[in-house]
């Protein structure tokens, strides 16, 4: 064993080898200037062994004597004197790894044997136990001061030796070390003073032979320095509470120093690397809890044998096999999936067994790691976050511990070469991380990796020279850009000379360039932001802003002066990318100077050949879409289309003409302007071209069909119409005239933009409403043809007795709801409405020239009956339940005059007669005029006999009617009318003479049921007569009083118990007198018309004797 302590960096002289002796050299003539080319020139150095025309059979040969097979002999050696547990929970068999070894290596089983021989031939390693104590807490103090100066003793014990000392050890004693082991065997730690918290980390190597039968002996001591009487005296005065341990103190003897606890291990439970806090363990149970120890055990070889692989130290070895394991492991995945570090139980056993014993600090190990992932990375698929891992745990190190310098040389080369490396991914990335879900997140890692790298303190510290990452991906990707343009342009170069295909060509290229423009603003410019804050969709606009534009120059002047409608059409989509492109100049975050600001107007010679191939194509799939149309209304599910399919396909090819207006974009306003009035007129020429090609269509189609079927085209015809009306009103809204107007404001007047557009517009559409007025009139002409055939067949004399009137009216109205019916599933709602409402007028007016054609023929009033109900049926059936015509289009002037002529000569002469008293009441209710004076009546009705009782009580404001300028008035009261009260004769008040405001009271009373009080037009005439000896009675005036209102009729008369009621309060009535109007009566007039019957002309000749009584024509 080693008889002094050793520090943490013994195993540096193991990280040394020829090879890298031999390129340090050359490392060390790289000036800072030349660091960015570390990578170029690691790759070289890294190829100087191996030659160029080698045969691959005899260089892989060559690889496994060299390289493979003194790994192999390491790890053969590493498991053949392996100690301690691997950290892994699964435990592994010698044979399990010399199994998984012998495939890793690819070696065969007489290759296996024969390095296994070998192997067991050379020396054995010393076994070593490398303990450092990194501190303690909490332990016991057995100083006056309560404190400890604490120290350790430790030392490995074989099992025999402790048992002999046992056995010797005449009593019991706290220490086994001293009594049990030499001291050349013993390590003592530095002592801590006064602290129960004391912090060494001192690092000792312990030799043993077998870890079957040794364990590892820690045991902490308190130093005990010989103290003088005055300092313990003093010490006294300073501390009484310490008085009891300087009495335990004075019992021992000098100089001893006092045992604060002990550690014991059994190797052989130990794992290869062990760090843990470890409870100190008393002798005797006076202090049980005496603090912990925290300990860093680890088992390492010593005097390895150096044949194994002669010229190699350990880190180079570990390096070597950690890359030949992740090759065995990645050639065993069935997936073509990235690596992302994991490995096989065996290759983390042997790993961990390699480096503990060659005592490889984990700084050394993940610094390994980071060089063999880094150079895998460039040949296998492996995932981007393992070497981010790893570059995390190299930077964490690098602040924790020190590296030599060949290895800091070479972290340096790597993390450069990787830099180039990852530089040269980034300007390929288009290839290399396509703009897919699965790949953008490599890039990204990727590019926090390099910013990573640029960030650690090794990458800062080893490659002064400035390197701005910023700057360098920037570069990168212009450069990229740069060879990717040109491979695609030599990808597409045309075939030919030919103008078209030169073209053709750069229209190809051009696409590719959008494309990729595209997925660097949607995809790649999130991956670059956020990584390395490149803005890649603005580097890469502007690259190929200057490619293209020296492109499209050249192409263009090729063409000029030489443009034909093949060439211009060629060129199409070569605007329209270049437009597409030059809009997402929108997203750029740093404005400049585009040069294809205005390459519009290399395009100018084309445009109008562009505008004539839009609208001939246009015009020609709107005259076959009308060739092939069969003018039938197309139905979709539940819901049906009432226009034809030509009317569908036009709107489809005026779409195109809108689009192309939204595709060009024209810059200049004044230009665009006029662009906007050569597509307004060639859309309205369009719609005026189908309008006479749909007529023609019609006109031919209904020469092979019946009249049904022409009435049904001729519907579907106006649908079209109606359906292309409503597209030109929408036009200005697609074409965005209002966007237009504020773009030319400063270069075209309001009415030159009005005239010009609007004026085209509107005659277009004066064509449509000509030619749906014109299909609209055809079909009502027919309609109104048949309703009045049908109407005049109702009149016919011999059909009258024979048909009521439902069945006389029956064939018109199943005519008009066939009819109608058939119009509203075949026309649009528009046209429908529209050709309701001159069918209804045009049906009044038929009706009044048949009802007034021959008023005086026999069975009129039974022909207006049947007139009025035909009316009223009209009348339901356009207003549709609320869904046809509204009520104040159906009831016009016409309308209202026809009702009331064929009311009234519907009714017979008694109805008449009511009505003609309800007119009256009418009048006297509205009248308030007293100028020719007014009667005062009290008036009421008692239920309970039956009995109306009327008491005049005044006149007043009479007419003088005597010469004397008075008169001799008198009341007379009569019930109308007469048919309802036969039986009840008239009644006359006296007769007051010589007075116009006479007094009357008197009282009168009438024998009538209620229900005749109640009938239509029942009344009370009241006429005021001046009474003369020799002549007529003067006419005074007359009022009527309906019945209905007088108190006692009004009101509830069903039921039982109304004799009981009580007698109605009696109204005092005051009624203007009135004098009719001569000749203005129509019913009278009506009546008398009816010559053969007698009651109603002895009803016209009262009231015609009234007439000529009335002074209405000579008092206003």
């Amino acid at each position: 064993m080693s008889s002094q302590s050793e520090p943490t960096s013994t195993g540096d002289n193991l990280l040394q080898s020829p090879a890298q002796e031999h390129g340090s050299s050359r490392l060390r003539q790289l000036s800072p200037g030349n660091v960015r080319k570390l990578g170029l020139t690691r790759k070289a150095r890294e190829r100087r062994d191996f030659k160029e025309d080698e045969n691959p059979e005899e260089k892989a040969r060559r690889h496994k004597e060299l390289e493979l097979k003194p790994l192999y002999k390491e790890l053969l050696y590493t498991v053949a004197h392996k100690m301690g547990k691997p950290s892994s929970t699964e435990v592994f068999t010698d044979s399990q790894l010399h199994q998984y070894i012998r495939e890793a290596f690819t070696m065969t089983e007489s290759e296996h044997s024969s390095l296994t021989e070998r192997v067991q031939s050379t020396e054995p390693p010393v076994y070593c136990l490398m303990a450092t104590i990194k501190e303690a807490k909490e332990i016991l103090g057995k100083d006056i001061s309560g404190f400890s100066d604490p120290y350790c003793l430790l030392t490995i014990m074989e099992d025999e030796e402790e048992s002999r000392t046992r056995r010797s050890r005449a009593k019991p004693s706290k220490s086994i070390l001293k009594d049990a082991v030499s001291n050349d065997k013993i390590y003592q730690s530095d002592i801590k003073k006064q602290t129960l918290n004391p912090i060494w980390n001192q690092t000792f190597i312990l030799e043993f032979e077998d870890i079957a039968d040794a364990s590892f002996h820690l045991e902490m001591w308190d130093k005990d320095e010989e103290v003088s009487l005055t300092q313990k005296l003093e010490d006294i005065k300073t501390s009484f509470n310490s008085l009891k341990r300087m009495i335990k103190d004075a019992k021992k003897e000098k100089g001893t120093d006092d045992f604060l606890g002990k550690v014991v291990l059994k190797l052989q439970d130990l794992h290869c690397t062990e760090d843990n806090w470890y409870k100190l363990e008393p002798r005797t149970e006076t202090y049980p809890d005496r603090g912990q120890c925290h300990l860093n055990l680890k088992f390492i070889h010593k005097a390895r044998d150096g044949t194994l692989s002669a010229g190699r130290n350990a880190y180079i070895n570990y390096c070597g096999i950690l890359q030949q394991f992740v090759h065995a492991y990645i050639s065993k995945q069935q997936s073509s999936a990235p690596w992302k570090g994991a490995l096989c139980g065996e290759a983390q056993t042997l790993l961990e067994l390699y480096a503990t014993q060659n005592n490889l600090s984990p700084f050394l190990q993940d610094l390994a790691k980071w060089v063999a992932y880094s150079k895998l990375y460039q040949s296998l698929e492996v995932d981007s976050s393992v070497l981010l891992q790893q570059l995390t745990s190299v930077e964490y190190h690098w602040h924790q511990q020190e590296l030599p310098y060949q290895q800091k040389q070479e972290l340096g080369d790597s993390l450069h070469g990787f830099l180039q490396y990852g530089l040269c991914l980034v300007a390929k990335y288009r290839d290399i991380f396509l703009p897919t879900p699965s790949s953008t997140p490599k890039l990204h890692t990727l590019l926090r990796i390099l910013v990573q790298i640029c960030k650690t303190q090794a990458f800062q510290k080893l490659n002064p020279a400035q390197f701005e990452l910023h700057d360098e991906i920037t570069d990168a990707i212009q450069t990229g850009t740069q060879e990717w343009f040109t491979i695609k342009k030599g990808l597409h170069q045309p075939m030919t000379k030919e103008l078209s295909e030169t073209v053709s060509a750069l229209s190809r290229l051009i696409v590719e360039v959008q494309e990729d423009i595209k997925h660097n603003k949607d995809v790649w410019n999130r991956v670059f932001v956020s990584a390395v804050q490149v803005d890649v969709f603005t580097v890469t606009y502007k690259r190929f802003d200057s490619l293209l534009a020296k492109e499209v120059k050249e192409t263009l002047s090729l063409i000029e002066g030489q443009m034909e409608q093949a060439l211009a059409n060629s060129l199409f989509p070569v605007y329209l990318s270049l437009q597409a492109i030059h809009k997402d100049k929108a997203f750029l975050q740093t404005r400049g100077s585009i040069e294809l600001t205005n390459f519009q107007e290399g395009f100018r010679e084309a445009l109008p050949h562009w505008l004539n191939q839009a609208f001939s194509t246009t015009q020609d799939r709107v005259e076959r879409a009308v060739q092939v149309d069969q003018l039938q209304p197309l139905q979709s599910g539940a819901v049906p289309i009432k226009h034809s399919s030509s009317a569908v396909d036009l709107v489809a090819c005026i779409q195109p003409v809108c689009q192309l207006w939204e595709q060009l974009s024209w810059p200049d306003p004044e230009e665009a302007f006029m662009l906007m009035v050569k597509l307004t007129e060639d859309v309205c020429k369009i719609v005026v071209n189908y309008c006479r090609t749909l007529k023609e269509r019609v006109r031919v189609l209904s020469e092979k069909s019946d009249h049904g079927r022409a009435i049904n085209m001729l519907c579907v015809v106006v649908n079209d119409l109606e359906h292309l009306r409503s597209v030109l009103i929408r036009l200005p809204t697609q074409l965005n005239w209002a966007g237009l107007r504020d773009r030319t404001q400063n270069v075209i007047g309001e009415s030159q933009f009005h005239n010009t557009l609007h004026s085209q517009l509107q005659q277009a559409q004066s064509v449509l409403g000509r030619e749906i007025r014109s299909a609209l009139d055809t079909l009502g002409k027919k309609l109104n043809i048949d309703i009045e055939t049908h109407v005049r067949n109702m009149s016919t004399r011999r059909r009258i007795p024979s048909k009521s009137t439902e069945d006389a009216a029956d064939p018109l109205m199943r005519y008009l709801e066939q009819e109608l019916k058939y119009m509203n599933e075949n026309l649009v709602q528009e046209n429908f409405n529209s050709l309701l409402t001159p069918l209804w007028n045009n049906s009044v007016k038929i009706l009044y020239q048949v009802a007034t054609q021959h008023p005086q023929q026999g069975g009129l009033m039974v022909f207006c009956q049947r007139l009025l109900y035909t009316l009223q049926c009209l009348e339901q059936c356009f207003l549709a339940e609320g869904n046809g015509l509204p009520l104040n289009t159906l009831h016009s002037e016409e309308y209202k005059a026809l009702k009331v002529h064929l009311t009234h000569n519907s009714l017979s002469s008694w109805q008449l007669m009511e009505k003609f008293l309800e007119r009256k009441i009418w009048e006297q209710n509205v009248n308030s005029s007293e100028k020719y004076g007014a009667v005062t009546l009290l008036a009421s009705y008692s239920r309970s006999d039956q009995r109306l009782r009327v008491e005049v009580l005044s006149a007043v404001n009479l007419l003088p009617m005597d010469s004397n300028g008075l008169s001799d008035p008198f009341v007379q009261l009569c019930l109308e009318p007469n048919h309802v009260f036969p039986e009840v004769e008239p009644r006359c008040t006296r007769i007051k003479s010589c007075d116009l405001n006479p007094l009357f009271d008197e009282a009168f009373e009438f024998l009538v049921s209620l229900d005749q009080c109640r009938s239509p037009g029942a009344c009370l005439m009241v006429t005021v007569l001046d009474h003369d000896t020799l002549r007529t009675d003067d006419f005074e005036g007359e009022a009527f009083l309906a019945l209905k209102a007088i108190p006692g009729v009004a009101g509830e008369s069903e039921g039982d118990g109304l004799s009981s009621q009580p007698d109605a309060i009696p109204a005092q009535i005051r009624l203007p007198l009135m004098h009719p109007k001569p000749n203005e009566d129509s019913i009278l007039m009506l009546l008398e018309s009816r010559r053969g019957e007698r009651e109603a002309q002895a009803y016209v000749k009262k009231r015609r004797q009234r007439e000529k009584q009335s002074q209405e024509g000579i008092h206003p």
